[in-house]
């Protein structure tokens, strides 16, 4: 695409309303957004035009919870493929887990991971820190590395970076600078093993003892938390008090959580759904059948839920301050086989998952613009993403919302070729993609080149 370009006559979306308007665009950056059809306004030339009548404007996607499993796990997914499944699932910007292999754990694997990420992503991203045991000294002996955030497995999870000890814990609160986020994957490892024991595989109290103590730690160190992947209504209403105490403390929904439960694996049905018809035989197909999938495939950490804290999920979007994937794709013959490992892939399916839920009128479309797009930049102090405005990163995402269609009925990016979701019935598709300017993903194909995406500063 021309360096100068308008799109024209689309339906902007933000947390604060939805407006026909027009955008202007130079280069990289968004330099004016109009009013579209505004005959007070100076005729626009030397501009290469697109006409988006009809079509939803999105800020790209920020999605701060992917794993693409580079380096060690490139069998199931890798930068290049990851980042092609973001851009056509709508996502702009992704932030990586440093749960690899080798972990991102120092200044060598970090800068290991940040050399295959320059190389071979075709959108925008940042790198996690992976707290250990031993290495809460790490950021403040060496301030040259440029992480999103500090991810610390609280509870366990796919790879080897458990910090189950209080000591390690509190330490990493204590010494992680101020002005950068803490993400907790925040379930509490000694009640993980004793539930398992008994045959119960990481119930809410998990979460809730761990996201407590993690509250805890960062009122008292005045640090900032950001709780991924929140699951429970116990979780939301803990999280409600500590923001209204003032706690910096933010926190993430996932969709697998927003649209799955725990009964349509154990009941074979669609939960709150199934008088929806999901899936394409009406009210007896469910996600099961729909796509062949045994319910290891439906195994993540931590678990699906009752139907009651998938409610309460719903009635409080307004605690949630972004929604992000928690992207963790593996194989199939891993996810089907004795010991399968956790996690579902999601890159594709949000947006469309979310669309659909606006369509129902679940949520609006400015829930979506606040929730993925505004919320991720705001937490992580993304500079020049997250909004359609003079002076940000031309960062666009161009929906179809008239356009309806099945999972799973388009070919999947992601390498690990499956969704939880095949099968399921949706309204509003992606059409265009736009990454700083330039055309990166054009109905269905991938139109940038291999290392086209670039870090992003926070």
């Amino acid at each position: 695409m021309a360096s100068s370009l308008v799109i024209k006559g689309g339906t902007l979306v933000s947390s604060e309303g939805v407006r026909r308007g027009d955008i202007l665009i130079e280069g990289e950056r968004i330099v004016e957004v109009r009013d579209a059809f505004s005959s007070d306004q100076s005729p626009v030339t030397n501009y290469q035009l697109l006409d988006a009548s009809g079509l939803l404007i999105f800020p790209g996607l920020i999605d701060v919870h992917v794993h693409l499993r580079q380096p060690g796990g490139e069998h199931k997914e890798d930068f290049y493929t990851g980042t092609c499944a973001a851009l056509a699932g709508g996502v702009t910007t992704v932030f990586a887990m440093p749960n690899t292999s080798p972990a991102v754990v120092d200044e060598t694997s970090f800068d290991h991971a940040m050399r295959l990420a320059e190389q071979n992503a075709v959108c925008d991203f940042s790198l996690f820190l992976g707290a250990t045991t031993h290495n809460s000294k790490l950021k403040t002996q060496n301030s040259k590395l440029l992480e999103c955030g500090l991810k610390i497995y609280m509870g366990s999870s796919t790879g080897d970076l458990l910090v189950e000890d209080f000591a390690a814990q509190y330490e990493h609160f204590e010494r992680y600078p101020h002005d950068r986020v803490i993400a907790v994957h925040a379930e509490h490892e000694p009640a993980v093993r004793y539930f398992a024991r008994r045959g119960l595989r990481r119930p809410p109290i998990c979460a809730e003892i761990e996201v407590s103590r993690a509250v805890a730690m960062a009122a008292h160190c005045n640090r900032r938390l950001h709780v991924c992947h929140v699951s429970t209504r116990r979780e939301v209403e803990i999280i409600a008090d500590a923001k209204a105490r003032g706690v910096p403390v933010t926190c993430e929904f996932t969709p697998h959580h927003l649209f799955l439960s725990r009964q349509v694996v154990q009941d074979g049905g669609m939960g709150e759904q199934g008088d929806k018809g999901r899936g394409r035989q009406g009210d007896k197909e469910n996600v099961n059948s729909a796509c062949g999938l045994p319910p290891s495939c439906f195994e993540m950490n931590p678990p699906l839920r009752d139907q009651a804290d998938v409610d309460a999920l719903w009635a409080n979007l307004a605690v949630a301050d972004c929604i992000a994937t928690d992207h963790a794709p593996h194989t199939l013959e891993e996810k089907r086989s004795a010991n399968p490992p956790m996690g579902v892939p999601g890159l594709e399916t949000m947006l469309p998952l979310l669309l659909t839920a606006a369509h129902e009128g679940r949520l609006r479309l400015e829930d979506i613009a606040r929730l993925c797009c505004e919320g991720p930049a705001r937490i992580y102090n993304i500079a020049g993403k997250g909004k359609i405005a003079p002076g940000f990163d031309a960062d666009l995402t161009l929906v179809d919302p008239s356009a309806e269609w099945f999972i799973g009925d388009k070919p999947l990016f992601t390498k690990c070729n499956w969704t939880p979701f095949a099968g399921w019935p949706v309204r509003g598709a992606v059409q265009r993609v736009f990454v700083r300017g330039r055309l990166a993903f054009d109905a269905g194909r991938i139109v940038v080149e291999r290392g086209f995406g670039r870090p992003v500063r926070n």
